[in-house]
């Protein structure tokens, strides 16, 4: 898998940055966000490093799938059986601050209909 030496994301995918994880497997690594937006507030990064959706490519798609695929088994494990929120911020004007994809999951609380 690719990665970016400057990548923080990387970097804490590698190991080489201590996070609070809660999942990891082979793909892909979840973690508490260190300035939570909810209760439950953990981000999901592929592995390999590609910045938004735009610089996808296939082994990057699969990626994508499996963590839309593991994030249920995810919230499960962090006791979100009321529901959960996923963002996907894409560029700077989405608020985009770390340059490797990533979702966040969002969840304890009822959190409305407003996007945020």
């Amino acid at each position: 898998m690719k990665s970016d030496e400057n990548c923080i994301f990387c970097k804490i995918a590698a190991g080489q940055i201590p996070s609070n994880k809660v999942y990891e497997d082979e793909k892909i690594v979840a973690f508490k966000d260190l300035n939570p937006q909810a209760p439950v507030h953990v981000l999901v990064v592929p592995k390999a490093h590609f910045a938004t959706l735009a610089e996808m490519d296939e082994e990057g798609a699969e990626l994508v799938k499996h963590a839309l695929q593991t994030i249920p088994r995810i919230a499960a494990g962090l006791g979100l059986s009321g529901g959960y929120r996923l963002i996907v911020n894409q560029g700077e004007d989405a608020g985009q601050t770390v340059h490797h994809l990533h979702i966040h999951l969002l969840g304890g609380k009822s959190l409305g209909e407003k996007i945020v």
